[in-house]
């Protein structure tokens, strides 16, 4: 397995480095679980919006087949509440095979990159821990596994807020030669919510050689904080929040119009970004409007 993930890296690598030396930022897909709220779905605790798994399969198979059809580079596994914490073991790995085989049908013979989403192992705005380290390192090891090992291309560790889950991840993919980003959600003081600073947390990560470093849902004008104060020469990605209120609200409406976005994330082209996306109030409209506005 370590050949082949080290093959893996060493090719993903170089497209997102091509990517943005070439200015030409690879598109990532946009919500899916805010857009299964949107569409009538209902979220539960436990698992989120990835019940639709077991719910209604073709419309997360007809989602990704729209964000393809938008013009997406990466389409992302709805595996966003598949981890062993969240739902137990057994039932985690059931929904990691489910959804995998349906981003890998609607992938079909393209050349669509598929990422396997890995969230942080509680709600992604708590701030306080219930789980041990231990539990933290059991839940990430095996879903980031059973990820891997059913197919992604590489792990999409997003959303992540909490120092000690950042680490126990960017140590166990790089000692296993696994392909990742990590994309870190940062508060509107510019930290972690465990109050790491931007520039301490990239740092810790690039030491453990990620495609690349990623920022996400958070809204743009926290984003654009961000970009002010910090300047990126490295392999980095974002996808941004268009919902309307704050991103801990479960019932997200989409609050940045498709072309409003678009006009938004182009701004940042000059930074030579390697992937852009949209979260959570984005469609596939939002991303078919970022590619033309990306392509001229």
């Amino acid at each position: 397995m370590k050949t082949d993930n080290r093959k893996l890296h060493k090719e993903l690598l170089n497209i997102f480095e091509n990517a943005r030396l070439k200015n030409k930022p690879l598109i990532l897909d946009g919500s899916m679980g805010a857009l299964l709220s949107q569409m009538g779905f209902f979220w539960d605790s436990r698992s989120w919006m990835t019940n639709v798994l077991d719910k209604s399969p073709e419309t997360i198979l007809s989602l990704h087949k729209e964000y393809i059809k938008a013009g997406a580079d990466i389409i992302t596994t709805h595996t966003f509440r598949s981890n062993p914490a969240a739902i137990g073991e057994k039932e985690s790995t059931l929904w990691v095979i489910r959804a995998i085989n349906l981003a890998k049908e609607a992938v079909e013979n393209s050349r669509t990159i598929i990422a396997g989403s890995n969230p942080p192992a509680e709600d992604c705005y708590q701030v306080k821990r219930n789980l041990s380290k231990k539990e933290l390192e059991i839940n990430h090891y095996k879903h980031i596994d059973s990820l891997i090992d059913n197919g992604v291309d590489f792990i999409l560790n997003e959303t992540q807020s909490h120092l000690d889950e950042i680490e126990i991840i960017c140590k166990y993919c790089a000692k296993n030669e696994i392909p990742f980003i990590i994309s870190f959600y940062f508060n509107e003081n510019l930290t972690l919510l465990s109050k790491e600073s931007v520039s301490y947390v990239i740092d810790l990560v690039r030491e453990h050689n990620p495609l690349t470093i990623g920022f996400n849902c958070m809204l743009p004008s926290v984003f654009s904080k961000i970009i002010k104060n910090y300047y990126f020469n490295f392999n980095w990605g974002f996808f941004l929040n268009c919902g309307v209120g704050a991103p801990t609200d479960k019932d997200i409406k989409c609050g940045i119009s498709p072309k409003e976005y678009a006009i938004i994330a182009a701004s940042y082209l000059d930074r030579n970004p390697s992937f852009i996306g949209a979260c959570c109030g984005s469609s596939p409209e939002h991303i078919k409007k970022l590619k033309l506005e990306i392509n001229g």
